[in-house]
């Protein structure tokens, strides 16, 4: 039985590195339940399993309470980051009364940041930001039928470029989301479809995420992979796509890939997975590409698996589809 959550509690906090000012520091994570993404009344992005920490009726009260939690365990990082299911540039999820309080209470850090879907950031909203805020938009891709199709975001690259440099023009800053593999993509496809999209990004981003799709419980992706017609992206691609990017971007390019090494997320042969992804740690960091070099023996067998989904012309997993005919023959 799944056990009951009090609405008056944050579902999550941690303390995590990341920079502010341009040095590596301690930031806490604040995950906080919220009524939920306004998009999931609408059937919500093809990824996104996020609405499991949502819940209904949550009132000013739980989240001012949720926020008290928050600061019994703050120890004067200089960096905070306050996540929701949704927006918390919504209304609806995250009263401007609590929004203030968080400023209030949080004042004198380096930087706050948070996520917002475009159409909550118009200018009288983006007035009453203060100065140390950096807003993450989740523009996944700038390819407004991968957005539409495969990721089904509800809105367009044009709504986040707006939204972007609306909060650049106000001195503010921004982090952009790309996603690595949306569904029906090939590596390479994924490869080209993530370095386009941060090179249409980097004009209003101050930092550039790249997050390999991640296989969420109860999503649409979840099915697609139950099927084996979805294989998370190999590791390999993503430092692909950073070594591209490398000195052609003036943004800070990141990546902290949620379920890097399992199978649900964004992994290799097995043996190379944490050298691996401990190099894009680096790198995120560093920005130094050396810092990306880092080899394995599976390394052609990535390259041999992109050869033979361009010869299929089909996005499915591949290794599994071998796998279970070797178990079929006996």
């Amino acid at each position: 039985m799944k056990e009951k959550r009090s609405p008056d509690q944050l579902e999550a906090l941690w303390k995590e590195d990341d920079m502010a000012g341009g040095e590596k520091v301690k930031a806490m994570v604040v995950i906080m339940r919220t009524n939920g993404c306004c998009w999931v009344k609408c059937g919500g992005c093809t990824m996104c399993g996020y609405r499991e920490a949502s819940l209904s009726h949550v009132t000013e009260e739980d989240l001012n309470k949720q926020i008290d939690q928050a600061l019994s365990k703050y120890k004067g990082e200089p960096f905070v980051k306050f996540y929701t299911s949704g927006s918390f540039l919504d209304d609806n999820e995250v009263p401007p009364t609590v929004r203030a309080r968080v400023f209030e209470e949080f004042k004198d850090c380096r930087r706050i940041l948070f996520e917002s879907r475009p159409e909550f950031i118009t200018p009288e909203v983006v007035a009453t930001l203060p100065a140390n805020v950096t807003v993450a938009l989740g523009l996944e891709s700038s390819d407004p039928e991968v957005l539409k199709v495969s990721v089904r975001k509800g809105f367009t690259p044009d709504d986040i470029k707006r939204a972007g440099t609306l909060l650049k023009e106000h001195g503010l800053g921004v982090r952009t989301y790309l996603l690595l593999k949306p569904p029906f993509m090939t590596e390479d496809m994924a490869i080209e479809d993530a370095v386009r999209s941060a090179r249409f990004a980097d004009p209003f981003s101050d930092e550039i995420s790249v997050n390999p799709l991640n296989v969420q419980r109860g999503t649409y992706v979840e099915r697609l992979w139950k099927r084996g017609e979805f294989r998370s992206p190999w590791i390999w691609s993503l430092i692909d796509v950073m070594k591209q990017l490398s000195g052609t971007v003036n943004a800070r390019l990141m990546s902290s890939p949620s379920g890097g090494g399992a199978m649900r997320g964004v992994h290799n042969c097995g043996e190379c997975d944490r050298k691996a992804l401990d190099a894009i740690e680096r790198f995120s960091f560093s920005q130094d590409p050396k810092d990306l070099e880092v080899s394995c023996a599976c390394i052609s067998k990535w390259e041999s698996y992109r050869r033979s989904e361009a010869l299929l012309g089909s996005p499915a997993d591949l290794e599994r589809d071998f796998e279970n005919e070797l178990v079929l023959r006996g």
